[in-house]
This record gives structure tokens, sequence and C-alpha cells, in this order.
């Protein structure tokens, strides 16, 4: 992979963080897209593979991953999470 195309991918990445008290995290909807998943129920199995990932590597998931439910909007006056 050439290095412009690294660095665009890298700044993408870094520009679509959230940061509360100092603390920077993603939400997984925006993941999605940025690893090019056009649709939701395909992306929880890579969300599961990284926690798996994340403990085989000694770290404790809870520490790296959050389940939070974020309210999206369907159409007029109706959301869900």
């Amino acid at each position: 992979m050439e290095k412009g195309l690294i660095v665009q991918l890298n700044k993408t990445f870094q520009e679509s963080a959230y940061n509360q008290n100092n603390v920077e995290y993603w939400m997984a909807r925006g993941l999605q897209r940025l690893l090019g998943y056009d649709e939701w129920r395909n992306f929880p199995k890579v969300i599961n593979k990284a926690k798996t990932a994340c403990s085989n590597s000694g770290q404790n998931v809870s520490y790296h991953f959050v389940d939070v439910n974020k309210m999206i909007d369907l159409g007029k006056a109706t959301q869900t999470t």
C-alpha cells in the first residue's frame, strides 16, 4: 500500500474519533463506514473478532469495548437503537 494512501486513511480514522473527558473513542457505525462495510448486519462479527484479538493479546476487553445504544433516525419522528 502506498504511503500517501496510508496517511490519508490514518487522517480519516483520527478525524472520526470522539473525545470526552480526554478519552478518545470511536462509534461502531462510524467504523463500519470507514472499513467499507455497507450493511450493519455484517459488522458485529467484525467487532466480535476484534474483541477476541484484544483478549488474546492479554488486554481487558471491557477497557477497550463498551456496548452502547445510539438512537438513529428511521423516518418521520421514528427512532431505534
